[in-house]
């Protein structure tokens, strides 16, 4: 139980970041200017009670332990389930279907987890660090954006990822739901509704600036 639950609280506290994110991320139509200000004000959040990019540390460092505490809880969890699973045994029962959606979203979540991760380096060599560099290097971020998401196979591996992470979203708000309580038979059209939205309203703010450089409207 305690796995279960350090996974639902270090999930949900990605899932607000990712909100954030997003917000951030729209920026982007407000022109050069506006996105640099916010990229560049980041940086400053929180002086002078902290030291330059100060806040911008805290954040980072809370991110990466919820992502390790994540991913730990969740590996332990499928290395204990497939321990206690016989080998070889197939599930059988009269709920079969019920059966396949749960296998489904195991793998999702597994895959998904894996697409995410290789994902989050990408783009942190990408638009955080200047590293790699598709369609040009810039000292700005609105370039580094619109530079990057006027190349058809970066807007791919972008689409491919949030898909993953809509996919993951979905049955992890659902998962997590049930883990911290709402577990009710009467919650659960209103909890798959929930999770739902917020999957896609997630996934598709994502991917509305990526197709919007690519189709020429942000340049």
């Amino acid at each position: 139980m305690a796995l279960k639950s350090a996974m639902a609280v270090s999930g949900a506290i990605l899932v607000l970041y990712l909100i954030a994110h997003m917000y951030g991320n729209l920026m982007v139509f407000g022109g050069q200017e506006t996105f640099d200000n916010y990229a560049h004000h980041l940086r400053e959040l929180g002086e002078p009670m902290l030291p330059h990019e100060g806040a911008l540390w805290i954040i980072r460092v809370v991110l990466l332990a919820s992502v390790l505490i994540h991913a730990y809880a969740a590996f332990t969890l499928w290395a204990r389930a497939r321990r206690a699973r016989p080998a070889g045994q197939r599930y059988q029962s009269a709920h079969k279907r019920k059966s396949v959606q749960q296998t489904y979203a195991s793998r999702t979540m597994r895959w998904g987890g894996v697409i995410v991760a290789l994902f989050v380096v990408y783009h942190l060599l990408h638009l955080t660090t200047n590293t790699i560099a598709p369609g040009g290097a810039s000292d700005s971020p609105y370039e580094r954006v619109v530079n990057g998401f006027q190349i058809w196979w970066v807007v791919l591996s972008y689409l491919v990822a949030m898909v993953a992470v809509g996919l993951h979203l979905r049955h992890g708000i659902w998962s997590a739901t049930q883990t911290l309580g709402g577990n009710k038979a009467s919650r659960q059209r209103s909890i798959n509704v929930i999770a739902t939205v917020i999957a896609l309203v997630i996934t598709v703010g994502f991917l509305i600036p990526p197709f919007s450089v690519l189709f020429g409207l942000v340049s």
